[in-house]
């Protein structure tokens, strides 16, 4: 039997290889390794693991969908509590690279190395049973614990990262770091400045800020400072620029699926600052009405993103919603980055709903009259109610 098994080079994924064979009995272990943006050398070095441990080792190339799909989450302003969905939304464009290596190599089965208490075992599963193949998580179904994952390891000569010391769960690809695991699950502890690698503590961030001019066409973004480029090298340079600053760290209490509360740590610098500047462009273009409704379908859409259900119906109709809005969000917004903040200092759009004629204090484009009668009914049903009740 067959099966392939969606694979990190992390302490789980790795320990499922020889598990896959003595617990489930499969005669070969196709690992897989999904490249979404992550580090060259984390790719490199699953590639390398993958060749030790598994029968056959494929590396496949997303990065394209992948920044397809964080277009989609930058016109949503993509966000659930918080957390700006880089594992989340990453999670179906591995699973369906995973499903063509399956297909193509005719195996019986497609695995995971995700637990049965967190949100990627819902983000596979759900890709992978539309595709109609059996799923393997020897993780949920042997109801592992990392400790016992870390003694199995040495025993069967596996090296692995994490340690009882360092038990760090790290997920890492374009848009986001996350880190997880060991002291970092208690909500009262204070994380070490060791988790963190992209971003600078804010305080030893440098002491002059930097303004960073981010142009956009159509919701999406295209130039740095006016360089235009892809939104892979994008992305990347945001988060040097970002990270330099200190921007982009996130500590929260996350409500899981499962309805679980888990503490859990990010850094995103690029993702901070671009929807930072796009929910400040979109302001100046969109009505008050856009923006009212379009934070409910914002709010949908991060609720599915997060649960991975990126093939439900109803978030087709939302991009299809967000889409209409974005026409005109076309413009550039300057931010200024400075130990760990980033603050929207100027703006413009050719679709700008922004007019300095009706709004300026120094300008006589509307008769200021006109206001009155508009005054005399603003809140009489308050005053009304306030009569009656007046004693």
């Amino acid at each position: 039997m067959k099966v392939v098994l969606s694979y990190s080079g992390g302490l789980d994924t790795t320990v499922c290889i020889p598990l896959l064979r003595e617990k489930y009995g499969f005669d070969e272990v196709i690992t897989v390794t999904v490249n979404v943006g992550q580090p060259e050398n984390d790719v490199k070095e699953a590639e390398r693991k993958g060749k030790i441990y598994a029968d056959k080792h494929l590396t496949v190339d997303a990065t394209s969908e992948f920044v397809e799909m964080l277009f989609k989450l930058i016109k949503a302003n993509g966000d659930y509590e918080g957390y700006i969905l880089g594992t989340a939304i990453a999670r179906p464009v591995i699973a369906e690279k995973i499903v063509e290596v399956a297909k193509k190599e005719r195996a019986n089965a497609v695995a995971h190395g995700c637990t049965g208490k967190g949100n990627d075992q819902l983000r596979f599963d759900n890709i992978f049973y539309q595709h109609g193949f059996n799923v393997i998580a020897p993780m949920r179904e042997l109801d592992l614990t990392r400790e016992w994952e870390i003694e199995y390891a040495k025993e069967k000569g596996i090296e692995v990262p994490a340690t009882k010391e360092k038990p760090y769960s790290i997920d890492e690809n374009l848009w986001s770091r996350s880190i997880e695991g060991g002291n970092l699950e208690n909500p009262e502890f204070i994380p070490p400045e060791e988790i963190y690698e992209w971003t600078t503590e804010p305080s030893e961030a440098p002491d002059n800020s930097e303004t960073v001019k981010i142009e956009f066409e159509k919701g999406i973004p295209v130039s740095i400072n006016d360089k235009k480029m892809d939104g892979l090298r994008l992305i990347r340079e945001l988060n040097e620029i970002g990270g330099r600053h200190g921007v982009g760290r996130t500590d929260l209490m996350e409500d899981r699926v499962l309805g679980l509360k888990a503490r859990e740590n990010y850094e995103h610098p690029a993702a901070t600052i671009m929807i930072t500047a796009h929910r400040d462009l979109e302001k100046l273009v969109l009505s008050r009405k856009e923006l009212k409704f379009k934070k409910i379908v914002e709010e949908e859409w991060a609720e599915l993103a997060y649960r991975g259900l990126v093939n439900e119906p109803l978030f087709n109709a939302l991009n299809a919603f967000i889409d209409e809005t974005q026409k005109r969000v076309t413009g550039w917004v300057k931010l200024k980055l400075f130990k760990g903040s980033v603050l929207p200092v100027a703006r413009y759009s050719k679709f700008s709903l922004y007019r300095e004629e009706m709004t300026s204090f120094d300008k006589k484009a509307i008769d200021q009259k006109y206001a009155e009668g508009f005054s005399k009914f603003h809140g009489l049903q308050g005053r009304l109610y306030r009569e009656m009740w007046k004693d």
